[in-house]
């Protein structure tokens, strides 16, 4: 590893360490309470979160679970529930591998499944600032801090199992999605980022009493493509 590369997953790692494992932290911690109450062993507590990464897909399995459910459904809950990684994916991989030297598919395919709501909205915030070499290092850094902060909070979590009233519970794992939201938020400027902001936002509010099932995916679909169907139009006419 040369002396660039360590200093990216060194500067990865700190930013981390700050409010990204706070909040992850105190997420897991609830999830942690959660997967107690529903028997899980801690071994099967850290097993889901290392594979599958991701809150409200390891809420979903644990329901699903709770309720009986088949294997099968099981999978293709949990699955449907990680379909927002896929343009997440697509849109942070370029950015990555793109004029990037030596790098290997197995290495982006690591980052691929690291990928989440956190880790995606710092990397996109950070790459504009770093060449493309340190941007692997930087994110897989960052990413292990995450995952490490959420693996730990998760045990805790278990311990203190009676002590988290349930709403306190569920109120801990939603500040995941909500410092995601904040932090998109902050990071709109440009005219596409805050018409697709509104454009979901109010979309999700519609769909929401129509369909709630479908409401976060068919937001993201309307809102993105309302904002870049406006963005053309103002192109256009400029």
């Amino acid at each position: 590893m040369t002396p660039a590369a360590r200093r990216a997953l060194r500067a990865g790692a700190r930013e981390a360490l700050g409010v990204p494992a706070a909040v992850l932290g105190a997420g897991f911690l609830g999830y942690g309470s959660l997967a107690a109450d529903a028997g899980y062993s801690v071994w099967l507590t850290l097993a889901a979160t290392f594979a599958i990464w991701a809150l409200p897909g390891q809420l979903v399995l644990m329901e699903m679970q709770a309720g009986g459910a088949a294997v099968a459904a099981t999978i293709l809950a949990v699955s449907l529930s990680a379909a927002r990684f896929l343009p997440m994916t697509l849109t942070l991989m370029p950015l990555m591998r793109n004029g990037s030297r030596g790098r290997r598919l197995w290495q982006f395919l690591l980052a691929a499944q690291l990928v989440s709501m956190t880790t995606w909205a710092v990397a996109m915030r950070r790459f504009a600032d770093m060449d493309v070499e340190s941007r692997w290092h930087y994110f897989l850094g960052f990413s292990a801090v995450c995952i490490g902060s959420a693996a730990i909070f998760a045990i805790i979590g278990q311990l203190l199992i009676g002590a988290l009233p349930p709403l306190a519970r569920f109120g801990l794992a939603l500040l995941t999605p909500l410092y995601f939201f904040v932090t998109l938020v902050g990071e709109a400027r440009s005219r596409t980022s805050i018409a697709a902001l509104v454009c979901g936002a109010a979309a999700a509010l519609a769909l929401h009493a129509i369909a709630p099932g479908w409401s976060l995916l068919g937001a993201g679909f309307i809102g993105g493509t309302a904002a870049w169907l406006l963005q053309r139009a103002h192109v256009r006419h400029h």
